[in-house]
């Protein structure tokens, strides 16, 4: 407690993922006021097909009161 989740399509460096892991873990901690002892965080890559089932699961079919931040974009377009 608390979990950090990212998924994001595929492309990006090991050493980018672990900045953002980073900057995601501090930045939770700063807000929360409570220690990374506690954080954990995942990143898992998708290429732009397996992307369309993750963006349905994760973001379409979710209830809205838990999507924070909405999409700008149709995921169709990475095809």
């Amino acid at each position: 407690m608390p979990h950090i989740e990212v998924k994001m399509l595929a492309g990006r460096t090991e050493e980018q993922k672990k900045k953002l892991a980073a900057a995601l873990v501090k930045a939770l901690t700063q807000e929360l006021h409570c220690s990374d002892h506690y954080v954990t965080c995942t990143i898992e890559d998708y290429d732009a097909r397996a992307w369309q089932d993750v963006f349905k699961t994760e973001i379409t079919d979710k209830p809205q009161s838990v999507v924070y931040k909405k999409a700008e974009y149709d995921p169709k377009d990475l095809l």
